[in-house]
Formats: structure tokens, C-alpha cells, sequence
């Protein structure tokens, strides 16, 4: 960050008083400038006994494949940003479900939130952002190629709970969180 969004001053970067960190600060207008993590929210829309995935057409993890998710826009809740992605990267309409996992990414900036979503109808259709869209059962889930560790262990912590059928009381879902760390490779 160099300039101020407020009245375009250079910014510095120095501890504001009454605060313990860091900020990046207009010493034109006063603004503080604060860095928050952004989120990612998302789904894993359910039909049957499969599970939704898409196959990336953008970077990063190009030709990988994940749960649809994206970025949450300003003005949207969690839950309503997991039901956009879902539609623009699957084509998929769903009902959604309780928060399934919550993933502190630290060193991407990021905190990823995937919610439990079943499937209306059986149609689906790849996004602008998805090379392709596909069902899987569990044992033909392509777990050498998903695009990255927090798909991986959502879908972990799924099928467990599903096989444990922890998920047959919806209302009593333990979100599962986790701390994913810069060296975890898929």
C-alpha cells in the first residue's frame, strides 16, 4: 500500500497511538489503513453419495481440481457468497447447508469457510472459471489432483464424518477449523 484511499497522500508505515501493531498511515488526512485477511467461502454440494468438484481454468492450481469457491464480495453474507460461487463455477442451484470447516490460511491472507450444500436437481455445468465440473464418489475423489490442502481436508473431515454418520443431524454439525500451514503440499 503506497497512497492513501482517502485523499491520495503518500502513506508510512508506523504503530498509531493506542494500538500494538504496525499500520499503514496518511499523515495528510490521519487515516489508518488497516490489512485484513480476506475470506473464501465456498461449498460441497452433495447429490446422492457424490460430491460436486470443479476443475480450475484460471491460476493459481491451474487444471487442478476443488470445491467451488471463491472470495467473498462486500455486501454478502458467508453463506450467500458459497451459494454465488457454487452457481458461477458449477452451474449447480443449492440449498445450503451449516458451516462445514473453517481453515486459517495465515500466509495466504486468507480464512477459508466451506459450507454443507445439497443439490436441487442432478444439473450442472462448468463456469467461466472451471475447465470442467464433475460428480465423484468418494473412492474416485482425484485426491493427487486437488488444487489445494484446505479442499483436501475438508473433504477428509466430510467423508469421515458422512461414514461415522455424523452428518445425519444437520442441526448438530461440528465445524471443523484447522490452521493450514505455508508448508503443507497436497
Amino acid at each position: 500500500m503506497k497512497f492513501c484511499s482517502q485523499c491520495a497522500s503518500p502513506l508510512v508505515l508506523r504503530i498509531p497511538a493506542d494500538d500494538s501493531r504496525e499500520r499503514y498511515i496518511c499523515e495528510q488526512c490521519g487515516s489508518i489503513h488497516y490489512e485484513n485477511p480476506r475470506n473464501v467461502v465456498g461449498s460441497i454440494p452433495i447429490y446422492g453419495d457424490q460430491v460436486l468438484l470443479c476443475r480450475r481454468a484460471i491460476e493459481p492450481r491451474y487444471g487442478f481440481w476443488t470445491l467451488p469457491a471463491g472470495f467473498l464480495e462486500i455486501g454478502e453474507t458467508t453463506s450467500a457468497g458459497a451459494i454465488r460461487e457454487t452457481i458461477e463455477e458449477a452451474g449447480a442451484n443449492v440449498d445450503i447447508g451449516p458451516l462445514f470447516s473453517l481453515l486459517n490460511v495465515v500466509h495466504a491472507q486468507q480464512v477459508h469457510l466451506f459450507y454443507l450444500a445439497q443439490m436441487r436437481t442432478p444439473d450442472f455445468e462448468a463456469g467461466v472459471e472451471s475447465l470442467e465440473v464433475a460428480m465423484f464418489l468418494e473412492k474416485d475423489i482425484p485426491w493427487q489432483d486437488l488444487a489445494f490442502p484446505t479442499v483436501k481436508q475438508t473433504l477428509e473431515w466430510y467423508f469421515a464424518d458422512r461414514a461415522a454418520g455424523r452428518l445425519d443431524h444437520r442441526d448438530s454439525i461440528t465445524v471443523h477449523t484447522r490452521d493450514v500451514l505455508r508448508s503443507e503440499k497436497i
